[in-house]
């Protein structure tokens, strides 16, 4: 699964981070960024996505295809 962050969209709330901390960090700018999407189960990036309140974090299949939002 592929993981992004619209960086544009993100407002630093770190519901991310706090759903999945070995995936998401805040960084020196107050956004999101993506460590390590395979340090998690699937379900988990899921939830961290859905836990954004901006939809900033795009999940894709390993096709390309959207996932969420």
């Amino acid at each position: 699964m592929k993981v992004m962050v619209d960086r544009q969209k993100c407002i630093g709330a770190a519901n991310c981070v706090a759903a999945a901390p070995g995936v998401f960090q805040i960084d020196d700018a107050g956004k999101a960024r993506v460590l390590d999407p395979s340090s998690v189960a699937e379900d988990r990036l899921l939830e961290a996505a859905e836990s954004c309140p901006t939809d900033a974090i795009v999940l894709e299949d390993d096709a390309g295809r959207r996932l969420y939002p």
